[in-house]
Parts: C-alpha cells; sequence; structure tokens
C-alpha cells in the first residue's frame, strides 16, 4: 500500500533519527571509552565533556539566539539517552545544563538569559540546581537558605546538599526563602556564580553510581549578588521550580531508557556468545523470556518518555502527569532491566570487568532524583484526581 510510506504517526521525524545517529558515533569513539575509568576513579569525565561539546551535544536545549543548537525536547531526551547508553556519568552533563538552566528559560529576563545562557551554549560553563536541602528533601518549600535585599542587593545564606556537578559548574541555580511567613509563595530563585564571594563546596558523596558527576553540598555565607540576578518576581521561585521538573523529569527518563538500552545491548550480545550445555545460553527458553520482558519493558518507557518529551516541547496541560509518569516509569524499568542484565551475566555480571553491573549501580539514582518515584506516584495522582 502506498499510504504505508506516508504514514508518519508514531515515528520518529528524520532529523531525530539522524541526532541519535550523530550522538552514538561519538558516545561509541570518545565517551564509552571512559566510562569505566570515571566510574573507578569518581573524577568528571572532561574527556567526555569536550567530545560533547566539540558536537555541540554538552547543552543542545539551549536556544539559538543565545548561541544553541536550539534542539526541541525530543531531540534533547535524544541526546542524553544515547549519552547516558555510553556513560550515565556523561548524560549528567546535557542534563544538569538544561535542569539548570531551565528556571531562565522559563522565568528570566532577556539580560539574564543573555548573559547566562551564552556561555554554557558555547560550553564555557555548566549550570547547575540548587534546590534540596539537608532537612528539605522531597518537602522542598520546607527550605531554610534564605536571602535578604540589603539596597540593590540580595544576601544569600544557607546550605544546599545533592548537587549534581557543584565544584565544576560556574553557575547555579539557587532557591532561597525571601518572605519566611509566605511558605512556598516566599520562594525566590537567583543565578549564583561559582567565583561569588561566599560560595563554598563540601567534600564530594561517596555514591553508589554515576560517580563520574560529582555531588556535593554548595554553602552560601553571606553571598552578596546584584538585584538583577533574581529570575522572574519575588516570591515566584517555587513555582518555577516546580514547572522546571516537570520538564526536566523527562530527561531522567531519558537517562533511564538509555542505561537501560546499554545494559540489553551487552546482555544480548554476551547470551549468544556464551556457550553452556553445548549451545548458546540465549537458546534457552527461560533466557530468552527474560530478554523479552526487557526488551518490552525498555520500549513502553521509551515510548512514554518520547510522548512526555513532546507534550514537554508543546507546553501541554498534562505535561505534570506525563513527565512524572515518564520518570517513574522508565526508572522502574531501567532498574529491573539491569539488574536483570547482571542476572543474565552470571557471576561475570558481578564483577567489575563487566559494564553492566556499573549500568544496574548507576540506575538506581534514576528512582531517587528530581522526585523518588513515591513523590511521581503523589504527584501522578493529584493529577488524575483534579480531572
Amino acid at each position: 500500500m502506498a499510504a504505508e510510506q506516508s504514514f508518519d504517526v508514531y515515528r520518529l521525524p528524520e532529523e531525530h533519527e539522524a541526532i541519535r545517529e550523530a550522538v552514538r558515533e561519538v558516545c561509541a569513539a570518545k565517551v564509552a571509552p571512559h566510562a569505566a575509568e570515571a566510574d573507578e576513579t569518581g573524577e568528571f569525565p572532561k574527556a567526555s565533556y569536550d567530545a560533547l561539546r566539540a558536537a555541540d551535544f554538552h547543552a543542545p536545549h539551549i536556544p539559538v539566539e543565545y548561541g544553541g543548537a536550539g534542539a526541541d525536547a525530543l531531540a534533547t531526551a535524544i541526546v542524553i539517552e544515547e549519552v547516558a547508553r555510553a556513560c550515565a556519568s556523561s548524560s549528567l552533563i546535557p542534563a544538569v545544563n538544561k535542569l539548570g538552566t531551565m528556571p531562565l528559560l522559563l522565568a528570566g529576563s532577556e539580560e539574564l538569559k543573555r548573559k547566562y545562557l551564552t556561555p554554557v551554549a558555547a560550553g564555557d560553563a555548566m549550570f547547575s540546581y540548587c534546590l534540596s536541602e539537608p532537612e528539605a528533601g522531597s518537602d522542598a518549600a520546607s527550605m531554610t537558605t534564605r536571602a535578604v535585599r540589603d539596597g540593590d542587593h540580595w544576601v544569600l545564606n544557607g546550605v544546599k546538599r545533592w548537587i549534581t556537578n557543584a565544584g565544576v559548574s560556574e553557575f547555579y541555580t539557587v532557591f532561597a526563602v525571601t518572605d519566611p511567613a509566605a511558605r512556598s509563595r516566599g520562594i525566590s530563585a537567583f543565578v549564583v556564580e561559582k567565583s561569588d564571594p561566599g560560595v563554598s563546596f563540601g567534600a564530594p558523596e561517596k555514591k553508589l553510581g554515576v560517580k563520574g558527576s560529582p555531588t556535593r553540598e554548595v554553602y552560601l555565607d553571606n553571598v552578596r549578588i546584584p538585584a538583577d540576578r533574581m529570575i522572574g518576581a519575588e516570591g515566584t521561585g517555587f513555582g518555577t521550580a516546580m514547572k522546571t521538573l516537570d520538564h526536566t523529569r523527562v530527561t531522567i527518563a531519558a537517562q533511564a531508557v538509555g542505561i537501560a538500552q546499554g545494559a540489553l545491548d551487552y546482555a544480548k550480545g554476551y547470551v549468544q556468545e556464551r556457550k553452556q550445555f553445548g549451545k548458546a545460553v540465549a537458546e534457552f527458553q527461560g533466557v530468552q523470556f527474560m530478554l523479552a520482558d526487557m526488551g518490552m519493558k525498555l520500549e513502553a518507557a521509551r515510548q512514554l518518555t518520547y510522548t512526555a518529551a513532546g507534550k514537554s516541547e508543546r507546553g501541554d496541560a498534562d505535561l505534570t502527569y506525563f513527565g512524572a509518569a515518564a520518570k517513574c516509569f522508565a526508572s522502574d524499568a531501567a532498574m529491573e532491566i539491569t539488574t536483570d542484565a547482571v542476572q543474565l551475566l552470571g557471576g561475570y555480571g558481578y564483577t567489575r570487568d563487566y559494564p553492566v553491573e556499573r549500568m544496574m549501580r548507576d540506575a538506581k539514582i534514576t528512582q531517587i532524583y528530581e522526585g523518588t518515584n513515591q513523590v511521581q506516584r503523589i504527584v501522578m495522582a493529584r493529577q488524575l484526581l483534579k480531572g
């Protein structure tokens, strides 16, 4: 039928497939070779960053007017997915650059966007996101970091915890209380620079996975910044933070899909080569059933993630639901798939000589950050009950 050729519903546009091929090529040559080393040493994979920057995949979402590639939300998700397939730590470069800059894209002044998005697009700086605190994790509205007005400046004091790429990033979106009596409506957002006096960092956290992406506390000790570094109007910061997460949960879903794809690809190759009882392990029905379930869960996660990415790009009213659903489903699927990949490799899967144990450790964080999966289920339920 001729109609078959023109029926493009539920098929990725050609330019998105081309982006996937381009990222995969860069990652195979210049990112994957550093993945095990970044995990072993716990050091930021600078060579991977340089490779992504050279190909314009380090912050692809930044609009063209600020020197960026202008990638849409789906293209950005595909970039993150493909980098995560090779190295989960490296996929946090494009993912956290989007997380850190999204508040500016949503609510920042034109001057702020031009000043801070341009160097990120050029690859001269990275951008981190400072919402969580030691006593304010899932309950982010309970933050205690304060910003006090002093003439034409704000003075910030507090501690932010679990900050991805802290110490490596030049710029930070920091959420702070400007009106303690107003609870979530008394929170404002600011751009803080690493070089601002009073900014310092804790020791890197000793983590289970994504070890090549530093996670540290950020200390703000009388950090004095110009008033024009506020993102949006005073008191709108918490709303901006939540809107940001609606968009960036899609990127965590994409990261989870990529990690799972890397694990499935490796396990598939292994079971076809490994022989037991005189035949390839892949010929055993029990193994085939495991592979079938892994592939099925992965594709379901990918389709939900891409649908959510489309909604992110359009700004659909149901993005909150779909962002939470994609992140929750894809991360749960990634944990199951990577765990099964370890199982399929048997004893070898449990060693660091093979990449699936790293992928299993890396997958775990996708169930936790940018809102635990328990929080995602609360978000989804509230959205469903509103309707």
